[in-house]
């Protein structure tokens, strides 16, 4: 085979996952249809079936996708040796700029699979428990180190932070919130101050 060829096959396989980004992204993932995302891709209808049985497989693929890039992310910030809000707050920018690129991809996460209770939620629950479980870490350590109050749960401080951004990402996705360069690097800012200024223990003032 040639190296063309060769080739063609992620690059088809990848132009039908970022076809159905902006489909469902538009349509919503219930109210479209397979040849919804064949047409956006221009690919003929039965060649997506080829890549993917359902369009319930590309969205599963869409989300395990992006969601273990973050997965990722949140271990490598874990390893480093740098205060918890440095952490935290390389989280938050994470997300943010996730957002801040890929509007569409982030609205299909957050509206089709974390908010989907009945139906993509409940299966990808030990993924997205995952993340709670993994920035639980984090604040556990730093309560061990003395930074945060001891007495308030790790892994709901963990779901209280992620579901911060999730809502400040929300409002962006259903225009509640002001949107552009300034707004977006406020919102690193105030998750952060907000979430650690309640979990940090009160220093006493120098004498």
């Amino acid at each position: 085979m040639s190296s063309t060829g060769a080739k063609a096959v992620p690059d088809r396989r990848r132009a039908i996952l970022d076809a159905a980004v902006r489909v469902f992204a538009r349509q919503g993932f219930h109210a479209c249809r397979v040849s919804d995302i064949a047409d956006e891709a221009g690919v003929a209808y039965g060649l997506l079936y080829h890549y993917f049985p359902s369009k319930e497989e590309v969205l599963n693929t869409l989300f395990l996708e992006r969601w273990g890039v973050m997965l990722q992310m949140i271990r490598e910030v874990d390893a480093e040796q740098i205060p918890v809000r440095e952490k935290l707050g390389a989280i938050a920018s994470f997300i943010i700029d996730s957002y801040r690129h890929d509007p569409d991809m982030m609205k299909v996460i957050i509206v089709e699979v974390t908010r989907a209770a009945n139906s993509f939620g409940q299966t990808h629950l030990g993924q997205i428990r995952e993340a709670y479980r993994m920035i639980g870490t984090i604040v556990t350590k730093a309560q061990r180190e003395g930074v945060f109050k001891p007495d308030i749960d790790a892994e709901f401080a963990a779901m209280t932070f992620y579901g911060a951004i999730e809502q400040v990402l929300t409002g962006w996705i259903f225009g509640l919130l002001p949107q552009g360069d300034e707004a977006f690097e406020r919102a690193k800012q105030m998750v952060v101050e907000t979430v650690c200024g309640g979990l940090e223990v009160a220093r006493a003032p120098a004498a």
